[in-house]
């Protein structure tokens, strides 16, 4: 069994507790890929009443972008823009922001975090809602990506005879895009806590 921290409270904590947990923290940060992985496999044939189940649609929303030339990031934030609609029914587009924010541009970010209100222009005026709220991000820079991105890649992407790849065509793009952030609270101490454990 690995050593474990004695504190009781956060504020006890010693160095020697956080040379313990730093090097566990790393070991199951590497994890994260896979985990992101078993978690959108949760979609596998929860159709919700759309004529694809929504692991196929998170699919071949990738696939389009991938064949339409995309990199690896932004057929990453392709293929996992509906992860979150397992846990956040009422704010998908939260989810999966929060789970890509560490590993992604701010450009891909804002897209993800914002394409919910862009895909309503397809269909809020169906269910009540004003399709054009989305016209509240008028002006700003990421706008047309966003817009672009539904029209291209996200709305087309309900076809049960488009081509769909398989998730083992995009799981080495999730692990190389996941394997280091480059935005998080804790880069800078973990690396430099790291470098002091193993010194």
């Amino acid at each position: 069994m690995n050593a474990r921290a004695t504190f009781t409270r956060m504020s006890e904590s010693t160095q020697q507790d956080w040379a313990a947990i730093v090097p566990e923290a790393m070991a199951f940060g590497k994890g994260l890929p896979d985990r992101v992985l078993a978690h959108l496999k949760l979609l596998d044939g929860d159709y919700g009443g759309f004529p694809i189940d929504r692991y196929s649609h998170c699919l071949q929303t990738a696939t389009r972008a991938l064949r339409d030339g995309r990199d690896e990031e932004y057929v990453v934030c392709a293929l996992l823009h509906d992860i979150g609609d397992t846990l956040g029914c009422f704010n998908h587009p939260d989810v999966a922001a929060a789970i890509l924010k560490p590993f992604v541009s701010d450009a891909n970010l804002w897209m993800i975090q914002n394409h919910g209100i862009f895909q309503g222009y397809n269909f809020f005026h169906h269910i009540g809602l004003d399709r054009n709220m989305r016209d509240m991000f008028k002006g700003h820079e990421h706008y047309a990506r966003t817009e672009e991105f539904i029209e291209l890649y996200d709305s087309p992407a309900f076809d049960p005879k488009a081509e769909t790849l398989p998730i083992s065509e995009f799981a080495p793009m999730v692990r190389r895009l996941m394997a280091q952030p480059r935005n998080s609270i804790y880069k800078a101490p973990l690396s430099n806590t790291s470098a002091a454990v193993n010194a």
